[in-house]
């Protein structure tokens, strides 16, 4: 499997990021192609050191790495990416990677 990780930052409107997240993005992300399973963070993300600058981290679970590079180059992907700007005033950092058990 492969993942992606979408960290996003405090918004400067935490009710109206979360209102529009679950209400657009999250079913505009959930048509992407390849989207095998799609998680996000509930409550506050912590560091060891306490808070996090992190209001909400997201996990969208992929077959592979290609399967990820197709999933963004469809219109889907391309629509979902450009949706951030309507609501990440914070910002968001992504990371993508394959993984095994171990």
């Amino acid at each position: 499997m492969a993942r992606l990780v979408v960290m996003y930052k405090k918004p400067a409107d935490p009710s109206a990021f979360d209102a529009y997240y679950a209400n657009t993005h999250i079913p505009l992300a959930k048509k992407i192609p390849g989207l095998r399973k799609y998680d996000v963070s509930n409550g506050p993300i912590m560091t060891s050191q306490g808070p996090s600058d992190m209001h909400l981290m997201a996990t969208l679970h992929f077959d592979d790495m290609a399967a990820i590079q197709a999933a963004f180059a469809s219109a889907e992907g391309k629509a979902t990416a450009a949706d951030l700007a309507n609501f990440a005033s914070g910002g968001a950092d992504m990371v993508m990677f394959e993984d095994k058990t171990v």
